[in-house]
């Protein structure tokens, strides 16, 4: 039976063997998978023990998705622009690596929430690395603006410098601090920073929120985080968190590593907290 993980620290709260076992169950997989807790420091040693016992792929999560890029020999576009991955995939020498957090989250705001993302004027908070991995798969499906903001503005104009130098529309894609938002309105909004784990908000004006529009949380699992609170008293017409991006991220490693995409809507309910 083929071995698959995921790795992390801390990694008890990982739901992703639940997910990847009910693909397995759904598309008639015979496969295993396990959580494994790296050890901090030491990624390429549990990672290389993984191998030896017969592990096929893994899930990469924090802090090791920097490590999981740096270990691969072949490192997909996806993985060398962001920096980081978050699935690997084993053959005999070879190690692939690939960063479906951004895929996954694009298909969770066109094809799950029936939000397109063409043509609309989109705004990312945060310039970690969620957000550098978003950003391609978010030009990719067409805005007409993508703002990158950050507490921190040169963090945002750095990151954005890079990917401009990958051939990123200067027109589209920009780069900005929270005071530069002024009464802009946003069709999209998405938290991409790690503010709602500690019961934070972005300071984030309420006017760039537009009524009409999405605002997506990428923390999943914490039911009306701060952000979304906003976002509700803003009066927005469509709230998310995360759960789907989470689940359809991993639908992306699972029909890498298996040859079959399984379907995903069933999975996001199961995972889905109310938002009271």
């Amino acid at each position: 039976m083929d071995c698959y993980a995921v790795i992390g620290n801390p990694i008890e709260h990982s739901q992703s063997p639940l997910i990847h076992r009910a693909f397995a169950q759904a598309t008639g997989q015979a496969l295993s998978y396990q959580k494994i807790e790296g050890p901090l420091g030491q990624f390429a040693a549990a990672v290389n023990r993984f191998r030896q016992q017969g592990g096929r792929g893994l899930n990469v999560t924090v802090p090791f998705k920097t490590d999981a890029c740096a270990y691969a020999t072949e490192p997909a576009e996806s993985a060398r622009c962001a920096g980081a991955a978050n699935a690997l995939k084993f053959d005999g020498s070879r190690c692939q690596a690939e960063n479906f957090d951004g895929i996954g989250l694009v298909r969770d705001i066109v094809d799950n929430l029936n939000c397109p993302i063409q043509g609309k004027r989109v705004l990312v908070l945060g310039a970690g690395g969620a957000t550098r991995g978003a950003i391609l798969p978010l030009l990719n499906a067409g805005p007409t603006r993508l703002l990158v903001v950050n507490r921190s503005v040169g963090k945002a104009l750095e990151l954005v410098r890079f990917f401009h130098a990958q051939g990123a529309s200067t027109g589209v894609l920009e780069s900005g601090g929270y005071a530069d938002l002024g009464a802009d309105a946003f069709d999209i909004v998405i938290n991409a920073t790690s503010a709602s784990l500690t019961a934070d908000l972005p300071p984030l004006p309420g006017t760039a929120l537009h009524a009409d529009g999405l605002a997506y949380d990428m923390v999943y699992g914490q039911g009306l985080t701060p952000f979304l609170q906003l976002a509700q008293r803003a009066q927005v017409r469509q709230l998310a968190d995360g759960v789907g991006m989470l689940v359809e991220q991993a639908a992306e490693a699972f029909a890498w590593w298996r040859g079959v995409r399984p379907a995903t809507q069933a999975v996001i309910r199961q995972l889905t907290v109310a938002r009271v």
